[in-house]
């Protein structure tokens, strides 16, 4: 492919034939402000935000999807472009409800941002008709607010486009479009798997997660409760953004010192779990291969990727690790062998979750997650929900000190950690199948193959007598990949992991958001996935059979992985769930 020269502002650039006058842009460093568009998922030209002037040209052009050519000449800044751009914004708010004090985004909202830079005001619009919608609410995690939607589509886009699931898509046409699920069905109703990626990618107030804060604040604020709190690996990797800090920062001493700070009465670490994960985990695959039980095992951290299974793949269920996810295991342990320590009736502990997942809210309201006969898990929150709190409280996040977690559920090894990255289970995972397989001490803990943020990976490993033949996939369009190979017998895999966010955990639909122009030039999973990495190569213990507290915990309640008790508590089942909407 040929290169191609122009002009953008008066800068000389060089790209390759075929690119697009916005990333010419972006190589001569000028910023084109956009709505709808996302790099390779929605690239539709739809808010008409990106127009510029092309010298030639009779009329603007959309920069997003217009193709530079050899000694164009481009001008992003002219009092044209400036005023198409502020009609377009006026168009756009004459049907939008401009409730921005009340608004979960304001102060972080795309399109409130652009209003500012074009000057326009609370009256700044066209009068006229608005189509008023009633919230959908019937999702267990999240909340649909038509009347703030801007029609963009960035949301269809990324559920069809990048997890090939489709459950949302625009209904109608002209000025009756609306985003929606088919025959306008609720969200509950159809087969959304929770994953959340829409909420991330909105760019207004138009769709959010259920808030829990106000149950949490008030369970911390009952003397008869006990409260403890359990971040995921992944949090710690993104909650700095919240607060300024660099995208990949790793915040797990403020973090932890945060929700101190915040009353709870213990600060845990679902970390911990995780390594209580792998022992069961590794025990079942071990118990698999060994007795010719179901192969590939499937890893269930997920709850998107396992209610994506129920819904799309049923038949495939039986191949599902029966573990549950680290922090419904953290809860059923917290509400009886930690609440035994303690004396603390187990009705009387409140588990909240910090989770980078909104699926996870749905997560906790599945049957066969109740180990102690109680709900493992009381409340979840996300890192963006955290975040909230930790301003309500006047906590001044950037003077925290850094401090640890308590104990004994506080602990976590460097493979509990990397649990937040895509091919992090399975790295985890292989540490310490491997050395229970061989007996012997590994001698590399990397195991670089199963790492980076392709969507599918696969490895093979001489683990002893045995060749184990590994898959890691993220992003539910990729796990159908990989199902699909299953389902017609060409997989020949012992072990897959699967997590339904594109790059694993870091990039869960509960974590900071990122506005569009971030998203379209910078890595997010990578960027997160590298403080987890240096976190594990920092720890001193790099294998979950070798937490002290894991071992403590086998050996005073649990006695060995896969035993009678630990079934009772750390294992779930599945269901088949019907597929709602016709594809």
């Amino acid at each position: 492919m040929s290169d191609v020269t122009l002009k953008v502002n008066g800068i000389e650039v060089t790209v390759p034939e075929g690119t697009t006058v916005l990333e010419a842009a972006r190589k001569a460093n000028v910023e084109i402000p956009t709505l709808c568009y996302l790099k390779d998922v929605n690239e539709i030209a739809a808010c008409r935000m990106c127009v510029v002037e092309v010298k030639g040209a009779k009329t603007l052009v959309t920069a997003c999807v217009y193709p530079v050519n050899e000694g164009m000449e481009v001008f992003t800044n002219t009092p044209q472009v400036r005023e198409s751009r502020r009609k377009n914004l006026q168009l756009i708010l004459s049907i939008h409800e401009k409730k921005c004090l009340s608004c979960v985004r304001s102060g972080n909202c795309e399109l409130q941002a652009l209003c500012r830079e074009y000057m326009i005001d609370d009256d700044d619009y066209f009068q006229g008709e608005r189509n008023i919608y009633d919230l959908d609410d019937s999702a267990p995690h999240m909340i649909r607010d038509n009347n703030k939607c801007i029609l963009c589509r960035r949301c269809s886009a990324t559920c069809a486009n990048v997890q090939g699931i489709g459950v949302i898509g625009a209904n109608n046409r002209g000025f009756a479009t609306f985003i929606g699920s088919q025959f306008e069905k609720g969200l509950g109703e159809t087969s959304c798997i929770s994953c959340g990626q829409c909420i991330a990618v909105c760019p207004t107030g138009a769709l959010y997660e259920k808030d829990a804060t106000a149950g949490v604040f008030a369970a911390i604020a009952d003397p008869t409760k006990h409260v403890v709190v359990q971040p995921s690996p992944a949090v710690r990797a993104a909650l700095g953004e919240e607060f300024g800090y660099p995208i990949g920062t790793n915040a797990e001493g403020k973090l932890a010192a945060s929700l101190r700070r915040l009353g709870f009465d213990a600060v845990f670490d679902t970390n911990f779990a995780a390594d209580l994960t792998i022992m069961e985990e590794a025990n079942e695959l071990i118990q698999r291969v060994t007795t010719g039980g179901v192969l590939p095992m499937i890893t269930s951290c997920s709850p998107g990727w396992i209610k994506f299974c129920e819904h799309y793949f049923p038949d495939l269920i039986p191949h599902l690790s029966t573990c549950k996810s680290p922090h419904q295991m953290f809860g059923a342990i917290a509400k009886t062998y930690y609440a035994d320590k303690i004396g603390v009736d187990k009705k009387d502990m409140v588990v909240v979750s910090v989770m980078p997942c909104t699926a996870k809210k749905f997560e906790i309201t599945r049957d066969d997650e109740d180990g102690a006969g109680v709900p493992d898990v009381d409340y979840v929150i996300t890192t963006r929900e955290l975040a909230k709190m930790i301003r309500m409280a006047g906590i001044r996040y950037e003077d925290l000190p850094d401090e640890g977690f308590d104990h004994p559920l506080g602990s976590g090894t460097g493979a509990a950690v990397i649990f937040g990255a895509t091919g992090g289970v399975m790295e985890a995972a292989l540490r310490t199948a491997v050395e229970k397989i061989t007996g012997e001490t590994l001698q590399q803990l990397d195991f670089v193959d199963v790492r980076g943020m392709e969507g599918i990976k696969e490895a093979s490993y001489k683990v002893g007598d045995l060749d184990v033949k590994v898959a890691v996939a993220s992003g539910t369009k990729n796990a159908k990949v990989l199902m699909e190979k299953i389902r017609r017998g060409e997989a020949d895999y012992t072990f897959i992991e699967i997590m339904g966010c594109p790059g694993g955990c870091v990039n869960g639909g509960g974590q900071p958001r990122q506005p569009g122009y971030i998203r379209n030039t910078v890595d997010l999973a990578a960027e997160r996935a590298k403080a987890l990495y240096s976190i594990d190569e920092a720890n001193t213990i790099r294998k979950s059979h070798e937490n002290p507290d894991i071992i403590t915990l086998y050996d005073e309640f649990l006695k060995e992985p896969g035993s009678h008790l630990a079934h009772e508590l750390l294992h779930t089942s599945y269901v088949e769930r019907v597929v709602h909407e016709i594809k």
